[in-house]
């Protein structure tokens, strides 16, 4: 019940934040207040409190209280694997996907380099446009082994990674990730309204599974003027 109470402070703290009826810089409740107002335990809040410092919400100043930090709805996060519904439900944006491609066959000798395989594996190609606020503002093309579960259209519009944590025998553990800025394709133009753009943000991913396994390569391209890429790093 604890564990509830705790969470429950923290999601209605994050939606105050989110929201802006606690705006940046503005100072949070003392623990014994934010305890009245929820009535529960100061413990209780401290554990909420933690876990806002620890994802990024506020900054507790040691003798003077906790203060909101800046949130930009369009940050991407840079560390953490996080797809793209769950990131567009925390932005609050209306957003949809559209399936360009979806097919199982032979890599090409680039993705099967990438994929660290021999070119006699199949692989899962799935290209998709993400759609924000009615623009088409990111190209995502995602190569995933055979082994994983079969794919359908209808699970790659909604969400690739919540059908394979569901379905998948070992859990996804972590990526390495490669951010550059390139030269905007032929290909960008043609699915994105990039607003001529000569630019676009590449983000590139090798997704391991907790075993270690290489199982994912990804390029997600982004229009440069929606987001920005970020992290949040505390020193120990």
């Amino acid at each position: 019940m604890l564990d509830n109470i705790y969470l429950s402070i923290y999601h209605d703290l994050v939606n105050q934040i989110e929201q802006g009826s606690l705006p940046p810089d503005s100072k949070l409740p003392s623990e014994n207040e934010l305890a009245v107002q929820y009535s529960t335990s100061r413990e209780t809040v401290r554990k909420a409190l933690h876990l806002l410092s620890q994802h990024g919400y506020i900054h507790k100043i040691k003798g003077k209280g906790s203060f909101v930090l800046h949130v930009n709805k369009f940050n991407f996060p840079v560390s953490g694997l996080v797809s793209f519904k769950e990131l567009t439900k925390r932005m609050r944006k209306k957003a949809t996907t559209k399936v360009i491609s979806l097919k199982r066959g032979r890599p090409s000798p680039y993705i099967a380099t990438q994929l660290n395989i021999s070119r006699t594996e199949e692989v899962w190609e799935v290209i998709r446009v993400r759609e924000i606020d009615g623009e088409k503002i990111i190209l995502d093309k995602d190569y995933f082994r055979s082994f994983i579960p079969p794919l359908t259209v209808e699970i790659c519009e909604d969400s690739i990674y919540e059908y394979l944590d569901q379905t998948l025998t070992v859990g996804i553990s972590f990526a390495k990730k490669f951010i550059t800025i390139e030269s905007i394709t032929e290909e960008d133009q043609a699915w994105l309204d990039h607003k001529e753009y000569p630019m676009i943000a590449v983000v590139r991913n090798y997704v391991h599974l907790e075993d270690n396994t290489l199982f994912q390569y990804s390029e997600s391209r982004h229009r440069p003027d929606k987001f920005r890429f970020v992290d949040f790093a505390r020193r120990a």
